[in-house]
């Protein structure tokens, strides 16, 4: 039977042959909870009369986005945690590694044909490495802490063919916002993205995760590349596990089928309030930013910060009047950024360099915005309010467009610099 990557999931997982809108219950591969969620989960987890969780070693804890804690309920979530995790026997990061989506994919949590959910929207950034991953709600969290399982309606699947090459300094992250462009914020809504083609498959493992990691932008329930050969060592290389195939029949049936060619595409940003507001750097170029925000489990890896340096190259500094705040995605991340040299011409450029974390990106921390302020963010959300105030503007684009306009003090180009 023909099927897509989502149905082949959920068939191997519940050991039959199924179809997209069936409602299943489907095992739980791994389960992912923080600091922000994770507290009403366990007090669901109680509330369903909830001893012992079902596989300690199948959760995943850390704290990333109120790190160190800012507030006093923070630190008591924190505390609140850590006694779970300790009464439970569960492995907990707590607040060392750094953004959770990045933690799960470089501790090798998340692989091909699993069914991994996570109380954060962003869950389905481990789509790239072909895993069924979404967020879901506390409530549900609970029952899954309980059962190690949870009802799924399967979903419809559109397939994204991209081909072509991209150009100097355009990437993944303006191909994902080009998409959410196109197919809207509500486009996608309860379906998987399956992403294929020339591009994808060049794109390297930290491009798939931004990708993934936005599908959740056009409402989808996720994101999935297939598996190759990139998708394996990456894998491979942080846990015992050995490769299959698993791709998308040609004849399968999908929602839509659509294609997309990368050869001529432009920088993109996307304008407030929405993340499918999106165009051309070209229409934007030259409008005042007070801050540049490069991190995030969307653009927080090394990759991201080699791209924003590379911009950077010998300038001596950013614009005056320019807050620029680098966050590495990970511990791990931050190491390769220091050991390669980023992080000291960030802060030599003027930089706040902090320590791994969500950061501005939630507007619950710090790097928060003023009313009448504009911020451009490799982040991935825009939302009013979404970095502090209602009154504030909130840009999206690649660290590339952001390093460029750090320099400049205005959106700018990368491709001019």
């Amino acid at each position: 039977m023909s099927a897509t990557i989502a149905e082949k999931i959920f068939s191997q997982r519940c050991g039959r042959p199924v179809r997209a809108g069936e409602v299943v219950m489907a095992p739980v591969d791994a389960a992912m909870i923080h600091d922000i969620t994770g507290p009403l989960a366990v007090r669901v987890f109680r509330e369903m009369g909830g001893e012992r969780v079902f596989d300690p070693e199948r959760i995943i804890m850390l704290f990333d986005h109120q790190v160190p804690a800012d507030s006093i309920p923070a630190a008591e979530n924190h505390v609140f945690m850590r006694q779970f995790a300790e009464e439970q026997g569960i492995h907990n990061y707590d607040l060392l590694e750094g953004v959770c989506h990045q933690v799960v994919m470089e501790k090798g949590r998340a692989a091909p044909g699993e069914i991994i959910v996570g109380t954060d929207s962003h869950t389905c950034t481990y789509g790239a490495a072909g895993a069924f991953a979404t967020g879901i709600g506390s409530t549900d969290m609970g029952f899954v802490l309980k059962f190690g399982a949870l009802y799924f309606r399967v979903p419809e699947s559109i397939l994204v063919e991209v081909e072509g090459a991209f150009g100097k300094r355009v990437g993944a992250k303006d191909l994902i916002l080009s998409l959410a462009g196109d197919i809207g914020a509500d486009g996608a809504t309860y379906m998987a993205l399956e992403f294929t083609g020339r591009a994808m498959r060049e794109m390297n493992m930290a491009g798939r995760m931004t990708c993934a990691n936005m599908a959740i932008e056009m409402g989808a329930k996720a994101g999935i590349v297939a598996p190759d050969a990139a998708t394996w060592d990456y894998v491979t290389a942080r846990r015992d596990i050995k490769p299959f195939d698993l791709a998308g029949d040609a004849d399968a049936r999908y929602r839509e089928r659509r294609h997309y060619d990368v050869t001529d595409l432009a920088p993109q940003v996307a304008v407030p309030h929405n993340v499918d507001n999106v165009v051309d750097v070209t229409k934007v170029a030259g409008t005042k930013v007070d801050q540049v925000f490069i991190g995030s489990c969307t653009n927080g890896r090394y990759e991201d910060l080699f791209e924003a340096a590379e911009v950077l190259g010998n300038a001596d500094r950013f614009a005056d009047g320019v807050r620029v705040i680098v966050i590495p995605a990970s511990r791990t991340e931050y190491l390769k950024a220091l050991r390669g040299g980023l992080i000291e011409r960030f802060v030599e450029a003027g930089a706040l360099v902090e320590a791994p974390c969500c950061g501005p990106c939630m507007g619950g921390a710090f790097g928060l915005l003023a009313p009448g302020e504009v911020s451009l963010s490799t982040s991935n959300r825009n939302f009013r309010g979404r970095q502090g105030s209602a009154q504030a503007s909130v840009y999206l684009s690649s660290p590339a467009t952001a390093a460029a306009s750090a320099l400049y003090g205005e959106i700018t180009d990368p491709r001019e610099v």
